[in-house]
């Protein structure tokens, strides 16, 4: 997946924890991208936009939890 043009923002529940973060792309169509902030130029995983909601949804319910 072609993630040159992805738009990058890191994860609300980061934090302030020394740049260990989570950044997430969501805009681009039918795709989500995911990285280590760390290592930007790394791996990326993809996800369909369904499939990120479902595990969204999911981390908010166990975090509730």
């Amino acid at each position: 997946m072609d993630m040159t043009h992805a738009r990058w923002r890191e994860s609300t529940k980061s934090g302030t924890n020394g740049g260990n973060c989570v950044e997430v792309a969501d805009t681009l169509p039918g795709v989500v991208g995911v990285r280590d902030s760390k290592d930007q130029a790394g791996p990326t995983l993809s996800f369909s936009p369904a499939a990120w909601r479902a595990f969204v949804d999911m981390a908010k319910t166990h975090d509730a939890a």
